[in-house]
Protein backbone atom coordinates (compact mmCIF):
# COMPACT_ATOMS: atom_id res chain seq x y z
CA UNK A 1 0.00 0.00 0.00
CA UNK A 2 1.05 3.69 -0.95
CA UNK A 3 2.35 5.60 1.93
CA UNK A 4 -0.47 8.33 2.47
CA UNK A 5 0.59 12.30 1.91
CA UNK A 6 0.74 14.25 5.22
CA UNK A 7 0.54 17.82 4.76
CA UNK A 8 0.99 20.83 7.80
CA UNK A 9 -1.52 23.85 7.99
CA UNK A 10 0.67 26.49 6.58
CA UNK A 11 -0.31 29.81 5.11
CA UNK A 12 -1.07 28.51 1.66
CA UNK A 13 -3.76 26.18 3.82
CA UNK A 14 -4.32 27.21 6.99
CA UNK A 15 -6.25 25.34 9.56
CA UNK A 16 -7.23 27.27 12.99
CA UNK A 17 -9.52 25.59 15.86
CA UNK A 18 -11.51 27.83 18.35
CA UNK A 19 -13.36 27.02 20.96
CA UNK A 20 -16.82 28.44 20.19
CA UNK A 21 -18.05 30.67 22.98
CA UNK A 22 -21.92 29.60 21.66
CA UNK A 23 -23.85 26.90 22.57
CA UNK A 24 -24.58 24.87 19.39
CA UNK A 25 -27.65 22.22 18.52
CA UNK A 26 -27.83 20.07 16.17
CA UNK A 27 -31.11 18.94 15.25
CA UNK A 28 -33.10 16.39 12.54
CA UNK A 29 -36.48 17.99 12.65
CA UNK A 30 -37.34 18.12 16.19
CA UNK A 31 -35.21 15.64 17.46
CA UNK A 32 -32.21 16.64 19.40
CA UNK A 33 -28.84 14.99 18.06
CA UNK A 34 -25.95 17.23 20.05
CA UNK A 35 -25.93 19.66 21.98
CA UNK A 36 -22.83 21.70 23.20
CA UNK A 37 -21.38 24.52 24.83
CA UNK A 38 -17.77 23.10 24.21
CA UNK A 39 -18.20 22.88 20.44
CA UNK A 40 -14.82 23.54 18.49
CA UNK A 41 -15.06 25.76 15.30
CA UNK A 42 -12.88 24.56 12.91
CA UNK A 43 -11.26 27.08 9.79
CA UNK A 44 -9.84 25.10 7.24
CA UNK A 45 -8.56 27.28 4.01
CA UNK A 46 -11.45 28.62 2.55
CA UNK A 47 -13.63 26.17 3.45
CA UNK A 48 -16.91 27.18 5.65
CA UNK A 49 -16.05 26.59 9.46
CA UNK A 50 -16.62 23.16 10.65
CA UNK A 51 -18.21 22.81 14.30
CA UNK A 52 -16.87 20.02 15.88
CA UNK A 53 -18.76 18.87 19.12
CA UNK A 54 -17.42 16.67 21.81
CA UNK A 55 -18.67 13.11 22.53
CA UNK A 56 -20.25 13.71 25.24
CA UNK A 57 -22.79 16.11 24.29
CA UNK A 58 -23.96 13.58 21.32
CA UNK A 59 -26.77 10.80 21.37
CA UNK A 60 -25.20 8.16 19.93
CA UNK A 61 -27.87 6.33 20.29
CA UNK A 62 -29.07 7.94 17.15
CA UNK A 63 -25.91 7.11 15.30
CA UNK A 64 -24.33 3.97 13.65
CA UNK A 65 -21.20 3.69 13.20
CA UNK A 66 -20.33 2.58 9.79
CA UNK A 67 -17.24 1.31 7.43
CA UNK A 68 -16.86 3.91 5.71
CA UNK A 69 -13.42 6.03 5.70
CA UNK A 70 -12.06 8.77 3.90
CA UNK A 71 -8.34 10.81 4.36
CA UNK A 72 -7.28 14.42 4.35
CA UNK A 73 -3.56 15.14 4.41
CA UNK A 74 -4.05 17.85 6.62
CA UNK A 75 -6.27 16.28 9.48
CA UNK A 76 -5.68 12.32 9.05
CA UNK A 77 -8.31 9.38 8.61
CA UNK A 78 -11.98 9.95 9.21
CA UNK A 79 -14.28 7.94 10.85
CA UNK A 80 -18.17 8.15 9.96
CA UNK A 81 -21.27 7.45 11.26
CA UNK A 82 -24.72 7.24 9.54
CA UNK A 83 -27.93 9.23 11.27
CA UNK A 84 -30.34 6.11 12.30
CA UNK A 85 -33.50 8.23 12.34
CA UNK A 86 -32.88 10.22 8.99
CA UNK A 87 -32.87 6.22 6.89
CA UNK A 88 -30.83 6.99 3.43
CA UNK A 89 -30.19 10.29 3.91
CA UNK A 90 -28.45 10.51 7.00
CA UNK A 91 -26.02 7.60 5.85
CA UNK A 92 -21.85 9.05 6.38
CA UNK A 93 -23.22 12.74 7.73
CA UNK A 94 -21.08 12.50 10.50
CA UNK A 95 -17.69 12.44 10.76
CA UNK A 96 -14.91 12.30 13.24
CA UNK A 97 -10.78 12.04 13.72
CA UNK A 98 -10.60 9.39 16.55
CA UNK A 99 -6.19 10.21 15.94
CA UNK A 100 -6.21 13.45 14.06
CA UNK A 101 -2.56 14.78 13.43
CA UNK A 102 -0.71 16.79 15.47
CA UNK A 103 -1.60 20.17 14.00
CA UNK A 104 -5.29 19.59 14.57
CA UNK A 105 -4.79 17.14 17.76
CA UNK A 106 -7.51 19.75 19.56
CA UNK A 107 -10.81 17.52 17.64
CA UNK A 108 -9.86 14.38 19.05
CA UNK A 109 -12.61 12.97 20.67
CA UNK A 110 -15.11 15.75 18.77
CA UNK A 111 -17.51 14.53 15.93
CA UNK A 112 -18.41 17.06 13.06
CA UNK A 113 -22.36 16.75 10.70
CA UNK A 114 -22.71 17.52 7.33
CA UNK A 115 -24.64 20.86 7.47
CA UNK A 116 -26.66 19.94 4.46
CA UNK A 117 -27.61 16.69 6.07
CA UNK A 118 -29.09 18.49 10.04
CA UNK A 119 -29.64 21.49 11.43
CA UNK A 120 -26.86 23.18 13.19
CA UNK A 121 -28.07 25.86 15.38
CA UNK A 122 -25.33 28.57 16.97
CA UNK A 123 -27.35 30.07 19.93
CA UNK A 124 -25.97 33.43 21.15
CA UNK A 125 -26.17 33.86 25.07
Amino acid sequence: MAEKTRKIPGPDHPITIAKNPDRVVVKLGDQVLADSREALSLQESTYPAAQYLPRDDVDFSLLERTEHTTYCPYKGDASYYSILPAGEDGVNAVWTYEQPYDAVADIREYVAFYPNKVSIEIIVD
